[in-house]
């Protein structure tokens, strides 16, 4: 599926998705085109429905659709906001619900979504970008708990890639941060044999790390003031002994274990 629009979300054309349909298809595989906007709940649906039409089943969704408008936060307007929520974080809700219906029906699924360290770790000028992506993780995480009964595996990469949206962006960089070598991520996190779900990965110019949510042991004083909070702002902030919960009951059980 691609809308086939600018970098900025504008226009369509289903010349690029009709191409790389083609290209995949003159190599042997089977594959169709769809150019329904990931924007709207009918667009997610159309696009799941041709995928069903055309195969019977959905067993995997990776959700990449992205468009960039940038701008320093003051600067910020729902022109600017609005879109870039729509096709990033909405468009991953309104394309895997209807896939997800269909993966809890065979008990079977995988789902990769796109997050960006511009949402993991800030970067100026993306407020609205950064949000959106950083709302993927949580997106994840979520759904991988949801899933892990049906066989359903999701999780995340944020790449470092050379694309439309961010050759201008990379610089010198670029040449080294070719897509091909982040497919093979893609792939293996798409595939039966994966071992993890809720997991984020770092991925760009063949180097492949985690990203992962730390806490801290910090402090613990059943009658916690202000000055406490400012004395032992040291401790509370120490990564030493981190520990990385798997979900919220980690956390909970962290918090009774500190208490008593």
């Amino acid at each position: 599926n691609d809308l086939g629009g600018s970098v900025h979300g504008d226009g369509a054309d289903r010349g690029p998705a009709e191409a790389v349909a083609a290209q995949i298809r003159d190599l042997g595989g089977e594959a169709v085109a769809e150019g329904s906007s990931v924007a709207t709940p009918e667009g997610g649906q159309a696009i799941v429905d041709a995928a069903l039409e055309a195969f019977g089943r959905v067993d995997i969704v990776v959700n990449n659709a992205g468009i960039l408008r940038d701008k320093a936060f003051h600067n910020l307007t729902p022109d600017l906001l609005d879109p870039v929520i729509d096709v990033h974080l909405r468009g991953a809700f309104h394309v895997t619900r209807p896939a997800w219906i269909a993966m809890r029906e065979q008990g079977y699924g995988r789902v990769v979504n796109t997050s960006s360290n511009s949402g993991i770790l800030g970067n100026f000028g993306q407020s609205n970008y950064g949000a959106a992506k950083m709302g993927l993780v949580g997106f994840t995480r979520v759904l991988a708990a949801e899933g892990a009964k049906y066989n359903i595996k999701v999780n995340a990469i944020a790449p470092l890639a050379r694309t439309r949206m961010t050759e201008e962006l990379l610089g010198a960089a670029a040449e080294k941060l070719e897509p091909a070598l982040v497919s093979p991520v893609v792939a293996y996190l798409a595939h039966e044999d994966v071992p993890v779900t809720g997991e984020v990965y770092s991925v760009g110019g063949g180097r492949v790390a985690r990203f992962f949510i730390g806490m801290t042991h910090g402090y613990t004083n059943p009658s916690l003031t202000v000055e406490d909070v400012r004395d032992h702002f040291g401790e509370i902030r120490d990564e030493s002994g981190y520990t990385v919960p798997a979900g919220p009951a980690d956390e909970f059980k962290a918090l009774v274990e500190a208490l008593g």
